[in-house]
């Protein structure tokens, strides 16, 4: 299917990236039910029945863009679509060709803080901690590893990247590290094929916890659950954001009430009025 994103749905997406939220009707179209349905885009009531279109994170966004579309500068896209010039056809038809063809990558990063034996292919790897450098599973269908390997998936690629200022959260367990990006169903996909238990360690506010659902509960049931430090609490009355509360907060959160921690961790957010970014737990304890 030849597709590409018009000046119109580009030009939202830029009033997107500047923090608007827009109505989902004028937003309505296959490309962005598609972001919706991969967490790239959200959606919020307004009133009791309004949605509006937003995105979270710009950086999401902007990443999504890149690496789905090849589009690195938004605006420069829509601009030269407007002017209808070569570099605008350029940029056109390399937009169509990622979409039309197949897949470039596929799979997904894995780090460790000690090392991790695992087999690919069937035969025998290590994947070992080293600064700087990830590990990308790309034939992830033949990727196993023990079933004593707890699997946690990280959110935010700052967390990634310095597992080892955090390593007093996980304690000793042999612990393998997923990133939640790039984002696809690659991952859950092959966490719906194994044994190994998951755990998702994301933001500690109402977005993380709709990831978590979403993405990844739905598919996995309880053999999925979400990571809650235990001085959450603590972290909360001393670093939380309240802008960041009154931002997601949206009335009854009773749908994200998925198991009695997650319920006690939503009201911990309406006591103190606050949520937290969990790139807080890198300089935290």
């Amino acid at each position: 299917m030849n597709r590409k994103i018009s000046v119109k749905l580009a030009e939202q997406l830029i009033q997107l990236l500047e923090g608007a939220a827009l109505p989902y009707g004028q937003l309505k179209s296959e490309l962005v039910d598609e972001m919706v349905a991969e967490g790239i885009l959200q959606i919020k009531l307004k009133g009791r029945s309004r949605r509006q279109v937003y995105a979270s994170k710009s950086s999401v966004l902007t990443n999504y863009l890149n690496s789905q579309w090849g589009i690195s500068d938004l605006r420069f896209y829509a601009s030269n679509l407007k002017d209808g010039d070569t570099r605008g056809a350029n940029i056109a038809a390399s937009t169509n060709s990622k979409v039309a063809g197949r897949r470039t990558f596929k799979g997904f990063l894995v780090n460790c803080i000690t090392p991790v034996q695992a087999t690919l292919k069937g035969r025998g790897i290590t994947i070992k901690p080293i600064e700087g450098l990830y590990t990308y599973i790309h034939d992830f269908e033949e990727f196993k590893v023990p079933d004593n390997v707890v699997i946690i998936g990280v959110e935010n690629g700052e967390n990634f990247r310095y597992l080892h200022l955090q390593k007093h959260l996980f304690g000793d367990d042999c612990v393998l590290f997923v990133s939640r990006y790039p984002q696809s169903n690659d991952l859950v996909s092959w966490l719906g094929n194994v044994n190994n238990k998951y755990i998702h360690y994301g933001d500690f506010d109402f977005e993380g916890i709709r990831i978590f659902r979403d993405e990844f509960y739905k598919q996995l049931g309880e053999k999925a659950c979400f990571f809650i430090p235990p001085n959450i609490e603590e972290h909360l009355s001393k670093y939380g954001n309240k802008k960041l509360y009154d931002k997601q907060y949206q009335g009854d959160t009773t749908k994200l009430a998925l198991n009695n921690d997650i319920k006690q961790l939503l009201s911990l957010f309406h006591k103190y009025k606050r949520c937290l970014e969990q790139e807080l737990l890198i300089v935290h304890k």
